[in-house]
């Protein structure tokens, strides 16, 4: 899976320049890929470590500081590292809880990739692990006038333990009795726009002279809960969300007719007329989109709201069927340690050592990242780690982490 090392800098002097300073920089772990060593650490306050990362150029023989993207992880006592799969480092925290353990940074992922094109220069970025698959969020699509506001608050009302909303970001100031974090997240301008250019909003529009826009990181939050996010988005936005690393279900409900639709339009009495002609122009080009991209997996009819509600539910296996679209956590369990040999690339032996009421002991864990998906900027979901036990000559071929502790 990879190449990667742990040690303080003065035990490896020849890969490092003369001048630079160990001494204030802490624990650090080197992870090599080709020509490139990954140093990742920080400095030492005499408790934790900051996590900070450093490019070392072996052909260059020159230090490259890349731009961070991603929420990095909290400081730790120290960490573990290793390269899989030659795009990203698993970074396992020391002392830390099993559901902030394991961390990833991402080097040569599609993400980082893209964003070295934009930003011209070294980029990493930071992704949490999850263990498990979360529900997948949902985006619902389609013109003004559709009726898939009404088909989402039906869903909201008669489900309300099973979806959420994301909370969108605003530069513009809050109005009476809004609060922060619930209505919207209010942000400077500059904040919002440099987490637009990082890669950080699914979505973002310019509004009259104010930004709103979708970061994956309150779609994340909802599906931290376990609830499913509903995304109400334009085509455009869809878009963005199916080419991120979000796994989604996007949705487009259209009219039976477009004359169907001008009707509803006109129904409600909210628009001027003006404003119905720019709908039904909007409406046309959304409906052109929608209905010939490929972009959505599912495209229903609103041709009764019932119907189309009972279609939407069935979509979504909420009308007891047993189809599903995502997997529960996984809780831990032994398997056999022939199967564990017989399939190592995907797979990490991590050697913990605990002290429990003064006394030491060593415990064995494998951890499956062979169904991981997701990534930065949002979380790398679908790890799986199996307890197995005391140390076992019959498991050196797995790749080993050692002196893990959580």
């Amino acid at each position: 899976m990879g190449e990667a090392q742990e040690f303080f800098l003065n035990d490896l002097p020849e890969v490092f320049p003369v001048g630079f300073d160990s001494e204030s920089r802490g624990y650090q772990t080197a992870t090599i890929l080709d020509e490139k060593i990954y140093v990742i650490g920080g400095s030492d306050d005499g408790a934790t470590l900051s996590i900070s990362v450093q490019i070392f150029d072996k052909s260059t023989s020159k230090w490259v500081v890349p731009t961070v993207l991603g929420t990095k992880p909290a400081p730790c006592k120290g960490h573990s590292a290793m390269l899989l799969n030659r795009d990203r480092i698993l970074i396992l925290k020391r002392d830390s809880s099993a559901d902030d353990c394991a961390w990833f940074l991402e080097v040569d992922t599609p993400f980082v990739k893209e964003q070295k094109k934009i930003l011209e220069t070294e980029v990493v970025a930071w992704s949490k692990g999850v263990k498990g698959d979360g529900p997948k969020p949902i985006v619902i699509s389609g013109p003004s006038g559709v009726g898939k506001g009404t088909l989402i608050s039906k869903l909201m009302k008669d489900f309300p333990s099973t979806f959420g909303f994301s909370v969108s970001h605003t530069t513009r100031g809050p109005r009476d009795k809004e609060k922060n974090g619930i209505h919207y997240h209010f942000t400077e301008r500059n904040v919002m726009e440099k987490d637009i250019q990082d890669g950080k909003f699914l979505e973002s529009a310019n509004v009259h002279g104010n930004l709103y826009g979708t970061s994956i990181e309150a779609v994340e939050t909802v599906t931290d809960s376990g609830k499913r996010c509903i995304l109400d988005i334009d085509v455009q936005g869809a878009r963005s969300v199916k080419a991120s690393s979000l796994g989604v279900i996007s949705i487009f409900i259209c009219p039976p007719s477009s004359e169907e639709l001008e009707k509803r339009l006109r129904a409600r009495g909210t628009e001027t007329e003006e404003q119905v002609q720019k709908r039904l122009r909007n409406a046309k080009a959304e409906l052109e989109q929608g209905r010939s991209s490929g972009l959505f997996d599912h495209i229903l009819v609103n041709d009764g709201l019932e119907t189309c509600y009972a279609n939407l539910k069935k979509i979504l296996a909420l009308d007891g069927s047993n189809k599903t679209f995502y997997s529960p956590s996984l809780k831990n369990v032994e398997l056999p340690l022939g199967h564990l040999v017989s399939d190592m690339d995907q797979k990490v032996l991590i050697h913990c050592r605990t002290t429990d009421l003064g006394k030491a002991s060593n415990n064995l864990f494998v951890l499956d990242v062979s169904s991981v998906k997701g990534g930065a900027p949002g979380r790398t979901r679908g790890l799986n780690m199996h307890a197995i036990g005391p140390f076992s000559d019959d498991l050196n071929g797995i790749k080993q982490i050692q002196n893990f502790t959580y």
